[in-house]
């Protein structure tokens, strides 16, 4: 009996799990298995909503994925395809995209040559023709006012490739100027006003240019000289129109030239190179004349030459 006090006491421990029958764990492999279940459905229903030209894309594309991508054809990029898009693009809804598409842009137009030539035609066409109208109003504003009509042979206008040309001449007892100055005599404020007021009738800006006859001053060309003059002359023909009621904002351009371009080559002296040039620019014209270092260029001065030969002759 003595020796049972001495036995070792021993102690089990037994740990209970809850789990079993009654656990959490099914409800991971419920997951999994709902998750398998809605892709498998999505993608017979995309299976079934797609063509059977699609399908044939589809199995191409994953046959030979990086011919299709380079080459294109037809696939899930059609527009018939409920994904759309494809390629290297998503936002495209025609066709397979190539590497070599070009994106248009949200504002861009795919026009060929021969349309785009035939807009700019048809406008050139419209502008020449309110060109002519104007030219025809400012003919007739002067025919219409006896004060102005007997100036008709010193105002000369013509087309020329620029746009409209208003050009006042001098005359040997009739200058626009007083002489050697830039003041205005009043019934060449009187034609400027006229012209002022039809200019506003057509859209297009106005360069003005300052002509002077190869007359030196005293001085030569150290000091004030025809190139001041000209410019001068300008400045207050430019004052005159806006005066007559032309948008100030119309006017692009003001220079003087001096005798640099003779009216009358032949007679560097000839009064009628003492005259003020008005162009109504065309668009053309307006675009080479706003650009740095641009010009607007003086032509057909034999042609309006000889309508001032045919006038005084009248």
């Amino acid at each position: 009996m003595a020796d049972e006090g001495l036995r070792p006491v021993i102690v089990k421990k037994v740990n209970k799990t809850s789990g079993g029958h009654h656990g959490g764990a099914w409800k991971i492999a419920y997951a999994d298995f709902v998750t398998a279940m809605m892709a498998f459905f999505l993608l017979m229903w995309l299976l079934g909503s797609t063509t059977k030209g699609d399908l044939q894309g589809i199995a191409e594309y994953f046959k030979t994925p990086l011919k299709v991508a380079m080459a294109g054809g037809s696939g899930s990029g059609d527009s018939s395809s409920v994904i759309q898009g494809g390629g290297r693009d998503l936002t495209r809804k025609v066709g397979q995209v190539t590497k070599s598409d070009l994106d248009p842009g949200p504002k861009r137009l795919y026009t060929s040559k021969s349309d785009t030539a035939a807009v700019q035609a048809e406008m050139a066409r419209a502008e020449l023709n309110r060109l002519k109208a104007l030219k025809q109003k400012i003919e007739a504003a002067i025919d219409a006012r006896p004060a102005l009509k007997q100036f008709k042979n010193q105002l000369l206008l013509d087309i020329t490739t620029e746009g409209l040309r208003i050009q006042i001449v001098d005359e040997q007892n009739r200058p626009m100027f007083a002489l050697a100055k830039a003041e205005l005599q009043p019934y060449t404020k009187d034609i400027l006003f006229e012209i002022g007021r039809a200019l506003n009738d057509v859209p297009n800006r106005i360069s003005l240019s300052g002509h002077t006859d190869a007359t030196p001053y005293a001085s030569g060309e150290k000091g004030y000289s025809n190139w001041e003059l000209s410019a001068d002359r300008a400045n207050a023909s430019r004052r005159a129109l806006i005066a007559g009621g032309m948008d100030e904002a119309k006017v692009l351009r003001v220079v003087g030239l001096s005798s640099a371009v003779l009216f009358d080559k032949a007679d560097p002296f000839n009064p009628i190179n003492r005259r003020i040039s008005i162009i109504v620019m065309n668009k053309k014209a307006e675009e080479s004349a706003s650009k740095d270092g641009g010009s607007v260029e003086v032509t057909n001065e034999a042609q309006a030459r000889q309508e001032v030969v045919g006038a005084a002759a009248q």
